[in-house]
């Protein structure tokens, strides 16, 4: 107890002298965040009244850019935000060293083009929530598996929530396949260096995504019918004469789907966007794999509300032998194919990725 009172002692001394210093820091002035910065371009851009947007290059227009940046005239995509960035009066919008008086009604062309480069890459980005929903379906897996038998070679029996491994040691699997072997055979037999690009990776990804929900109901089904045989289904804790390693393939699908989607993801989104927001590119895949948890839960909950109105046995019972967890992953199967498409869609109205717009390089053959 006393050892406790001293530390909290030293605590609160450390605290007041740290306040106390505070008059001789050196305090820098806080910059505006890169999110702060893409709002001003969204609010300048509604605030300015233009009455007609010539072409971006027209020597007609006035932009406002920072010292030192390449990009002199916006983009002609998305043309409305280069209101945002259009200099009116230079003297009423400038101060005398070249800069915004109100960043708020004028931005630089770097702003507006940071902003059109995050809205480009949302739509594919939303695409691959649906992805990641499919994989946060890690408890009713450990169920799955705890309802079946888990032993092999004599008496030992793998932990049901041991079977998450399988993700990881597909995942790793497939990485050093794909770079330590399938590239390699691939480019001696082109003579070329091959590759797939980071779009392509995460729409294999996405369709072996939809897969993996297939096979876990095509699993659950023959596991539920099983039960209904047997004369289990209304005991929860009762375990189905069906190998868990029927499970396997399911397991090694979602693993392939992380090897695929999660790390071409990271890949796309840091090459497409500026390296004024490399940071948050890096975030953006694990912004997803958050609202993909989120999204799955609101599924969930609401297919579960849904399937017991009017007294009905809920899809998601608690007793997974009484259950219809089948028809659950048969709902997610069909989100699944049609996100798939909607990312085909996506990668048709994105264009071309950086790097693309030219002629492919003659040492470099992209695998279409």
């Amino acid at each position: 107890m006393e050892r406790k009172m001293q530390s909290c002692y030293r605590d609160i001394l450390a605290a007041l002298l740290f306040f106390l210093a505070s008059p001789f820091y050196i305090k820098v002035k806080a910059k505006a965040t890169l999110f702060t910065e893409l709002v001003q371009v969204i609010v300048a851009s509604y605030k300015t009244k233009s009455p007609k947007l010539l072409s971006s290059s027209s020597t007609e227009m006035l932009y406002h850019h920072k010292n030192g940046s390449t990009l002199v005239f916006p983009s002609e995509k998305m043309r409305f935000l280069n209101k945002a960035c259009i200099i009116h009066d230079p003297e009423q919008d400038l101060t005398p060293d070249g800069r915004a008086k109100n960043p708020w009604n004028l931005c630089t062309v770097d702003q507006v083009e940071d902003l059109k480069a995050l809205l480009k890459v949302i739509p594919i980005w939303l695409s691959g929530i649906v992805t990641f929903i499919n994989i946060n379906q890690t408890s009713f897996s450990v169920l799955q598996a705890s309802s079946m038998d888990r032993k092999i070679m004599g008496n030992f029996e793998i932990p049901a929530g041991s079977f998450g491994i399988f993700n990881i040691i597909s995942m790793i699997l497939w990485v050093a396949f794909y770079d330590q072997v399938l590239l390699p055979i691939a480019a001696r037999i082109n003579g070329k260096p091959v590759y797939l690009t980071a779009r392509q990776r995460m729409g294999i990804g996405t369709f072996i995504s939809f897969l993996s929900v297939v096979v876990t109901a095509t699993v659950e089904c023959i596991r539920l019918s099983l039960a209904f045989k047997e004369g289990i289904s209304d005991d929860p804790e009762a375990i189905v004469h069906m190998s868990a390693l029927w499970l396997l393939p399911q397991y090694c699908l979602i693993g392939l789907t992380l090897g695929l989607s999660a790390i071409a993801q990271n890949e796309f989104f840091i090459s497409e966007l500026p390296r004024s927001m490399s940071s948050m590119a890096s975030t953006l895949c694990g912004v997803g794999i958050s609202l993909g948890c989120l999204v799955a839960s609101f599924i969930m909950s609401t297919i579960d509300d849904f399937t017991k109105r009017g007294g009905g046995e809920s899809w998601i019972s608690t007793n997974i032998n009484k259950g219809h967890y089948d028809y659950y992953f048969w709902v997610l199967s069909g989100l699944s194919l049609a996100n798939f498409f909607f990312f085909l869609i996506c990668c048709w109205t994105y264009g071309p990725c950086r790097g693309e717009e030219g002629n492919v390089n003659d040492e470099e053959v992209s695998l279409r």
